[in-house]
């Protein structure tokens, strides 16, 4: 019975995430009889830079953050993963080792699903390999801004490009405010992690991070409380994020 139970909450967990759209009940029940349920601790590395890429993680609960160590101990945030997210999937294909580390951010229910057993199910699934050529190209798509703005923008752009990102992923889930016929609403969106987490994200420091957000609210773009941060003028955002002046 305990089986029936975890099998059905996998499957749950399936059903919402991208990847596996388009797929039969009897395709999702099969992945959810090959994908193991994992609790971790808050602080707890999920995999290390290097280690063998057995498989792939998802996030089911709470938050995960994928990083890399320089040399000289720095850490860079490459991406911090909420529910329905996928992360390790880029050995998949080749069997190799991950190109970077997986920590938990907060206590987290993930499932991993064993990388040869995967492979077999894209190879009966058009549906299923579609889905992941599809979010391979978005996770390039999103190496190639997050790589441009490290390296050509000013941290006001970055950050309002941030800042635009929390909106296009949430938007579903947004909270609007008029603000008058002539103006587009204002939007509620909330940081999902703390400013050191997010100054290692977008390459600065927590002191700029909170300097920048009083220049964006001085400016009339936003309104700050805390993580919490409404946006009054999002082509406003948008422009910052392409020009960085502020």
């Amino acid at each position: 019975m305990k089986n029936i139970f975890r099998r059905q909450r996998i499957e749950n967990y399936l059903h919402i995430i991208p990847l596996f759209s388009g797929l039969t009940e009897d395709q999702c029940a099969a992945l959810a009889d090959l994908a193991s349920e994992l609790s971790v601790n808050k602080g707890e590395i999920i995999f290390q830079e290097g280690d063998r890429g057995k498989g792939f993680y998802i996030v089911a609960e709470g938050q995960i953050k994928v990083f890399k160590i320089s040399f000289e101990g720095k850490e860079q945030i490459l991406h911090i993963y909420g529910p329905g997210h996928i992360f390790g999937e880029v050995p998949v294909f080749q069997g190799k080792n991950f190109p970077a580390s997986a920590m938990a951010l907060e206590p987290s229910t993930i499932l991993f699903l064993p990388r040869q057993a995967f492979v077999q199910q894209i190879e009966k699934s058009p549906a299923l390999a579609m889905n992941m050529l599809a979010d391979l190209s978005r996770r390039l798509r999103e190496f190639t801004i997050q790589i441009e703005n490290l390296s050509l923008k000013e941290v006001p752009a970055r950050l309002a490009a941030y800042i635009l990102t929390l909106v296009e992923e949430g938007a579903e889930h947004l909270q609007t405010i008029p603000l008058g016929k002539e103006r587009s609403p204002a939007v509620n969106v909330s940081l999902p992690v703390s400013k050191v987490q997010l100054a290692s994200l977008i390459g600065t420091t927590p002191e700029t991070i909170s300097r920048v957000l009083k220049k964006m609210d001085l400016a009339g773009f936003i309104k700050g409380d805390g993580k919490n941060i409404l946006i009054l003028d999002q082509e406003g955002l948008a422009e910052l994020s392409h020009t960085g002046r502020l």
